[in-house]
């Protein structure tokens, strides 16, 4: 049945007001489906450009500039063509509340809700509480910055915990506690339970000319941000972008804060100014985001899963259902802590949601059955002891056969060893064929006999991709040993910015990987100690034969030197980074005491990166300094 206008209107409305509430009664999904079908009937309707709700409560204040919502696509063929020829950033979109702050002569002045997306509510207060809201930066210019406000999952355990305490009611789920928290009007000190990641600066002067440089001055000035990744249009560029997708759905499941999807920029800010904005989305900007549907399902039984870092994942074993084109009997509960704060239970009544094809996941509590949780002592695979840390269970043994089997197949899936299946591998760890990484390497064609329904062609196939595998790109051979912060493009950037062979990354330091774009000091500083734990294993590989593509680059002048770019440059950015490390130099994002050129067309010291070079003597050279550099 066709609904009017008027109707349609009133249900946009309606949603739109709660959502901002913290209080949604249906998905995203169903959501822009009722925007669509007034659309139709209505194109010019002044409901379809309201943003946000105004109806937090509070001092009302007035942004400089409109906070937009922004256009959105479920599907990739539509993202390419949006795309087109030009250079985007992806970064994930986090479900939160969206949040602008105003620093004058380097002193945040004032932090506002994005409200109706013209004038918002005064949070300064509740802001100042947020720990990784900087309440001073270097830069003394007039500048808002903007980003997101959101629960993490160990903050959500304790905040409900202090909650708990007070007498008040024990919140349902991340996302709602922070819309409550930003219009309550008392106990503003558990604001010290929320997070703050920044997305976005704006200035009055013409300080950047990419929102890669956005990016930097963010991590420069301390603010805690999303990692970023740079898309170009190229033949792969589908795929590219398929990979980041699914990067993001595996997020979805296993990260420790709420996101529903990506957000494409236009790389180049000259194109912003350009494309402008419709009245509700700015058209340099775009969010793909997964189509989801949610359903109330009955817990029979609580499991736990060890990952191949020891963490004991609890699984909920459901009466099945159908969801999202699926028979779902499966949910992950995500960590101990939701089991801890929910006190989950076989009975629970709860809800849960599906988004894309990734596995459902729970979302909050319906009824709880009487009686309490349960929490594993010991582990479920090796019968070890388990530690409780916080919002998490860690089997205690190393040795973990679980933990063992989870790392084997992540190498195996990495590496690229796709003949052989995980059930295949399992059978082989069974028969203690294999019980590390490295006994992979030690296999002969005749152990594949000892599998099951295995004879001459197949055993010779396997044995063959085994091999095969010790010929890898350095890239791929670091993601693929399970560091942590290691995905694919964080350990693409540590090879592009001039770490291209095993012994530089055998040696590779905190405060090299801290000037790697992308990298701050506690991401770099959990990289290496992840990858200091995995160099024994590097070196068991490395004589077990494995060898590596390396880039090949010539010895000039600029070779092992640190160059950070900045300003108008006559040539493309990226043709200049590359110049640098086909000449063994290393692309840095930030100027700092280890930078050895600053390089830059500009003569007149207006940018911060040109003066923190003029303040420390770092040399400055132009273009044509660095194509004669080269030309030696």
């Amino acid at each position: 049945m066709s609904r009017s206008i008027e109707e349609l209107e009133a249900l946009i409305r309606h949603h739109k007001e709660l959502y901002y509430s913290g209080q949604t009664e249906i998905t995203d999904h169903d959501y822009d489906k009722l925007e669509e079908e007034l659309e139709k009937l209505d194109p010019e309707n002044a409901v379809l450009k309201m943003v946000g709700s105004a109806n937090l409560g509070g001092e009302k204040v007035k942004h400089d500039q409109k906070m937009l919502s922004l256009n959105k696509t479920y599907k990739i063929e539509d993202l390419i063509t949006w795309i087109d020829q030009h250079e985007v950033v992806s970064t994930y979109k986090i479900d939160g509340v969206s949040c602008s702050l105003v620093y004058d002569k380097g002193a945040l002045s004032i932090a506002k809700t994005r409200g109706d997306g013209v004038q918002g509510e005064n949070i300064t207060q509740k802001i100042l509480w947020i720990q990784t809201v900087p309440s001073r930066i270097k830069e003394e210019l007039k500048i808002e910055v903007r980003g997101e406000i959101y629960c993490d999952d160990e903050n959500f355990f304790h905040l409900g915990q202090e909650m708990e305490k007070r007498g008040l009611e024990r919140p349902s789920n991340q996302r709602n506690i922070v819309a409550g928290l930003m219009g309550r009007k008392d106990n503003i000190d558990l604001c010290k339970f929320l997070n703050f990641k920044a997305f976005e600066v704006i200035t009055e002067s013409h300080m950047f000319k990419t929102e890669i440089q956005k990016h930097d001055f963010l991590l420069k000035e301390k603010f805690d941000v999303n990692e970023i990744e740079l898309h170009k249009k190229n033949k792969a560029l589908k795929k590219e972008l398929q990979r980041r997708i699914d990067e993001t759905q595996e997020f979805m499941i296993e990260g420790d804060y709420l996101i529903d999807g990506l957000v494409f920029s236009f790389n180049d800010l000259s194109l912003h100014e350009e494309l402008g904005s419709t009245s509700h989305h700015p058209r340099y900007k775009m969010a793909f985001k997964f189509q989801g549907e949610t359903k109330e399902a009955v817990i029979e039984k609580i499991t736990w899963q060890v990952s191949r870092n020891g963490i004991l994942t609890p699984v909920a074993q459901i009466k099945p259902v159908e969801l999202s084109g699926a028979k779902i009997s499966r949910v992950t509960l995500h960590n101990y802590g939701v089991i801890k704060q929910h006190h989950l239970k076989a009975g629970d009544k709860i809800e849960i949601v599906r988004s894309g094809e990734v596995i459902p996941k729970f979302l909050q509590v319906i009824y709880s059955q009487e009686g309490d949780y349960e929490k594993p002592d010991l582990c479920p695979e090796c019968e070890s002891k388990v530690i409780e840390e916080e919002i998490r269970l860690f089997c205690s043994n190393t040795e973990c056969p679980a933990r063992i089997k989870e790392t084997i197949i992540n190498f195996v899936r990495k590496i690229g060893i796709d003949d052989l299946s995980t059930k295949r591998l399992e059978e082989m760890m069974r028969k203690e064929l294999v019980r590390s990484i490295e006994d992979l390497y030690e296999l002969e064609i005749e152990d594949f006999y000892k599998l099951d329904k295995v004879k001459e062609k197949l055993a010779n196939k396997l044995y063959n991709s085994i091999q095969k595998s010790k010929d890898v790109e350095l890239t791929t051979f670091l993601s693929s040993l399970g560091i942590q912060g290691g995905a694919l493009n964080k350990c693409e950037k540590v090879v592009q910015a001039g770490f291209n062979s095993i012994d530089k990354i055998l040696d590779l330091t905190v405060s090299d990987l801290i000037e790697v774009e992308s990298f701050g000091e506690k991401s770099a500083t959990e990289f290496i100690q992840s990858l200091n734990q995995k160099k024994p294993l590097i070196k068991k590989l490395l004589k077990r034969g494995f060898s590596f593509t390396i880039v090949e680059v010539k010895d000039s002048p600029v070779t092992q030197k640190k160059i950070c770019i900045t300003g108008t440059l006559s040539r493309k950015r990226a043709d200049i980074e590359k110049d640098i490390r086909d000449y063994g130099g290393i692309v840095v994002s930030s100027v700092s005491k280890n930078t050895d050129f600053l390089l830059t067309n500009d003569t007149d010291p207006t940018s911060s990166k040109f003066k923190k070079a003029l303040e420390l003597g770092v040399s400055i050279i132009s273009e044509d300094d660095f194509s004669k550099m080269i030309k030696e």
